[in-house]
């Protein structure tokens, strides 16, 4: 059979793949704290390059395994580069400047007679905001966590601000202006290789991931946009488009050629 079909429909699987993380990235692009997503592949020579320069184990006559001549479709990756800042004046909107998430009491939303469960979830969406009860939460009604893992409660009826340690002072006149009332937990890790993505931007961590201290600083009254570049993106959504046509005449070349070996010659 010819190889040169299966080495353009994994090019074709390969761009399909890659436009998908595309369009994913175009409709978060001004979501809050969103970090864009990206995505790997080899192409043949490259492994064959890597498997002749391997001097790990000696030599022996031994078959490599299967032959491929297509691309060898990689991960996907999250690219956590900062995102721009915007300001709202809006003290509860605070972003951080460097590395670091913020800490929140996730809830799930049970489905099909499904158990609530909640469990700690991290983020850089900073947009908060004061329920009824004074506690602080996020757009979605989840609770932000202080630096103790325990829930924010204020007075919703005083003014206060944030300082660049994420603590947060009652800013209203009066006895108890500067008084310290929480911090905001911020929490950074070690490797964020060991963090998975769940929803748009909130993030949980696998085994293996290790805390480490936190050096981003807080920004109230700012929010991170998302770092997904929209130009750069179009550019690219027309450079996998072009590839994916080229992989796709591939086939439609050889698709004519096996169709005048089958029809024309196989009656000679």
């Amino acid at each position: 059979m010819l190889k040169g079909l299966y080495t353009a429909s994994t090019g074709m699987v390969n761009e399909q793949r890659r436009v998908d993380i595309l369009s994913n990235n175009m409709a978060n692009a001004a979501t809050t704290g969103y970090k864009k997503e990206g995505s790997t592949s080899q192409a043949f020579k490259d492994v064959l390059a890597y498997k002749i320069k391997d001097r790990t184990e000696p030599y022996m006559a031994r078959y490599e395994g299967i032959m491929n001549m297509g691309v060898k479709i990689g991960e996907t990756y999250t690219d956590y580069s900062q995102g721009s800042f915007h300001e709202t004046g809006n003290t509860f909107d605070v972003a951080l400047a460097g590395k670091g998430f913020f800490n929140i009491e996730y809830t799930n939303k049970p489905m099909n007679g499904q158990e609530q469960e909640t469990s700690v979830k991290y983020t850089r969406d900073g947009t908060f905001t004061l329920n009824l009860k004074g506690e602080l939460v996020t757009k979605d009604g989840d609770y932000v966590l202080d630096t103790n893992g325990q829930h924010i409660t204020l007075d919703p009826l005083l003014k206060y601000e944030i300082d660049r340690a994420g603590v947060i002072r009652i800013a209203s006149p009066g006895a108890q202006q500067g008084v310290e009332q929480a911090t905001i937990g911020v929490t950074d890790f070690e490797d964020y290789d060991f963090l998975e993505k769940y929803g748009e931007n909130l993030y949980t961590p696998v085994e293996g991931a290790n805390q480490v201290a936190a050096e981003a600083q807080v920004y109230s009254g700012y929010l991170e946009a998302s770092n997904v570049q929209v130009v750069q993106e179009m550019v690219d959504l027309i450079a996998f488009t072009r590839a994916y046509e080229s992989n796709q005449k591939i086939i439609q070349a050889y698709d004519q050629t096996l169709d005048k070996a089958v029809n024309d010659l196989g009656k000679i």
